[in-house]
């Protein structure tokens, strides 16, 4: 049960965040291929969980050449199911970036076998759509910080 270290879709790469990269977005450096709003607090955030080599890690969003935000599992599966976190800098909001790196994301997590859920504040509408869209249909409440936790059921296999 894994992933691979660079998922690609039609615009997009995710790339493992390095724990090299992870300290210089924890000490303010900058990298040419960040977009001038990378990293946000959040991506500085997810990257404190970059561990060399583990594919379940936080990515890099590069769209264009340029990172633009993150998107990772926040740690390993347990019971066949992980959580899923994603953020993006201001400038690309809007045009379907999130949802195209979360469905590449969910494409390699099926393929692995694992459910995944996501949490989200109810007053987050963009989130909210992005994960309607990539088929978090299970609400199983809130949790202690408020935030909806939204699941998605695996596909079922085809025949």
């Amino acid at each position: 049960m894994t992933l691979p270290a660079e998922i690609a879709s039609t615009r997009l790469r995710l790339t493992l965040v390095t724990p090299a990269e992870a300290a210089a977005m924890r000490d303010g450096r900058r990298d040419p291929s960040w977009h001038p709003a990378y990293p946000r607090p959040d991506d500085v955030d997810a990257a404190s969980m970059a561990r060399e080599g583990d594919p379940w890690g936080p990515r890099h969003i590069v769209c264009d050449g340029l990172a633009v935000g993150t998107i990772g599992t926040l740690g390993r599966p347990e019971d066949g199911e992980v959580e899923v976190g994603y953020g993006l800098v201001e400038a690309a909001r809007g045009r379907g970036i999130a949802t195209e790196a979360l469905r590449a994301l969910l494409a390699e997590t099926d393929a692995a076998g694992v459910r995944v859920r996501a949490g989200v504040r109810p007053d987050n509408g963009a989130s909210l759509k992005v994960l309607a869209g990539c088929g978090f249909t299970e609400l199983r409440g809130s949790d202690e910080e408020g935030a909806l936790v939204l699941a998605r059921p695996l596909p079922e296999p085809r025949a």
